[in-house]
């Protein structure tokens, strides 16, 4: 184990081949590591730039194909443009458009078992952002529990 992840021991391990990571672009060389030796799939806003967000999410789910899903969305991936109030706010995350087909996709597997949306801090921006991120956070868990334009 990694340092600081004694109390893992005695919990049953998730495979890394049953994690995937999209929308990556401020990764520390520790995160780095652990990404690497566990051999975790991980997409970066690159792949993003390169397949579309559309492309990703097909070889997401090509990797995770047959079993439920959990969805643990953190608000920091998406652009500071359209939710400001993290703790980790870095340009050149996903669109408001991307966003939601990350999740519209994930729900259209009909696999979505469970959802959780961190990182979700309304304490650091001004009214407006805080507003704006609490929005943003709440129409992508209605995007994925199945809210569609049609």
């Amino acid at each position: 184990l990694y340092p600081g992840w004694e109390w893992l021991e005695s919990t049953p391990p998730l495979h890394p081949a049953q994690i995937v990571y999209i929308g990556l672009r401020d990764v520390d060389p520790a995160e780095r590591r652990i990404l690497k030796d566990l051999g975790i799939t991980c997409f970066t806003m690159q792949h993003v730039d390169r397949y579309g967000i559309a492309g990703v999410m097909e070889r997401s789910f090509d990797q995770l194909y047959g079993r439920p899903l959990h969805c643990s969305y953190d608000i920091d991936a998406v652009d500071p443009l359209h939710a400001p109030s993290t703790g980790t706010a870095v340009r050149g995350g996903l669109t408001f458009r991307e966003a939601h087909y990350l999740v519209e996709a994930v729900s259209g597997t009909g696999q979505l078992g469970s959802l959780d949306m961190v990182e979700v801090n309304p304490g650091l921006g001004s009214d407006t952002e805080n507003e704006e991120t609490v929005e943003m956070a709440l129409a992508l868990i209605d995007s994925a529990m199945g809210s569609r334009i049609l």
